[in-house]
């Protein structure tokens, strides 16, 4: 199959895009990557009588160092967020999600931006940015303003942007001496969409865990804050209880990938298989 008939514009820069937009009228797209976007378009799945190409602003992609967090521009894309040396350093979790990220082809085009705003819930990097405690700024004709990734994703596909509104940069605070990430997820093929994956931030001190976020993805309409199983980590319940805990904390729906008491015993592993990673011991 292929699109249906459809208007294309290219961007210059920001206000030129915005302008487009509003010009062309809401149900205009904006195309960044397009990995999500163009397969959508191609199947018939969405539509758009005008797609707004912003892929050449140069000031919407690299990584810059604002002191106390980073700003990663909307356009960086996954492919450079795993190489990225500042990514690195400062929020790991990125670059280790970055290459799990369905397959080089896809890494290459598809931009952070772009995956927060299609919202995904079983994608990887939205899940980051809320285990990450981001900041995604977005901007409009009256100027950016900055949503925490706590209000962002508000249900299936669906996020906190308004109308004529696009995902400028994202804003990851930097992690401290004693922090650490870990991403992991369980997917049946390479490539393939997780059936449950997990962020893990925590500070180490000792044997113990501190300021734990524990964010999942795969269980449900968004990425899913496991605050039970944090706050047993963090008062030092123990692994088994903070297991127990995510009965409570997930309420995945069944689907083709598995029934919902086996995305639990999943989400059970990946925290066992993460903690013991974050503590150095990787096949706890």
């Amino acid at each position: 199959m292929k699109a249906a008939p459809l208007a294309y514009a290219r961007a210059k820069d920001v206000p030129h895009a915005l302008a487009l937009w509003r010009q062309a009228g809401p149900d205009a797209r904006l195309l960044a990557g397009g990995q999500s976007l163009l397969a959508g378009l191609n199947l018939r799945l969405n539509d758009a009588p005008v797609l707004i190409d912003i892929g050449r602003i140069s000031g919407l992609r690299g990584v810059a160092d604002l002191g106390d967090r980073l700003r990663i521009g909307a356009l960086t894309r996954h492919a450079d967020l795993a190489r990225d040396p500042l990514v690195a350093s400062h929020a790991p979790a990125l670059a280790q999600a970055a290459p799990l990220i369905a397959h080089p082809a896809i890494r290459t085009r598809g931009t952070i931006g772009g995956s927060l705003a299609y919202a995904d819930p079983a994608a990887e990097l939205p899940a980051c940015a809320l285990a990450l405690d981001a900041t995604i700024v977005a901007r409009d004709e009256d100027g950016e303003r900055g949503i925490p990734a706590s209000e962002f994703f508000l249900g299936l596909f669906e996020t906190a942007l308004r109308p004529f509104e696009m995902i400028v940069a994202v804003e990851v605070p930097k992690i401290g001496p004693q922090r650490r990430h870990k991403v992991m997820e369980l997917a049946r093929r390479s490539g393939d969409y997780a059936i449950a994956g997990l962020v893990l931030a925590a500070d180490l001190q000792g044997d113990g865990l501190r300021d734990v976020r524990l964010s999942y993805f795969g269980m449900g309409g968004v990425p899913v804050m496991a605050r039970g199983a944090m706050a047993a980590l963090e008062t030092g319940s123990g692994l088994d209880a903070a297991c127990a805990a995510l009965d409570e904390d997930l309420d995945p729906s069944g689907d083709l990938q598995g029934s919902p008491e086996m995305k639990r015993h999943l989400a059970r592993v990946l925290l066992r298989r993460a903690v013991g990673g974050l503590r150095g011991h990787p096949d706890a």
